[in-house]
């Protein structure tokens, strides 16, 4: 099967969709809920919850 070089439609994350996380993150809402309600990969938020992605905006470090 040849690979199709043509890139998937990816959704940004913004500062605002990031801010949104975090502050779902903050109050203990599940990881895949969150991703569900915004249509994004569960792994996206626990980039951001990790601090991986959006530590200008949550203020951690990733490790």
């Amino acid at each position: 099967m040849a690979h199709d070089k043509r890139r998937r439609n990816r959704a940004k994350l913004t500062d605002e969709i990031i801010r949104i996380i975090w502050d779902r993150v903050r109050l203990g809402e599940y990881q895949h809920d969150i991703a569900a309600d915004l249509g994004i990969n569960q792994g996206r938020i626990s980039e951001i919850k990790t601090g991986k992605r959006g530590s200008h905006i949550t203020g951690l470090r990733a490790a």
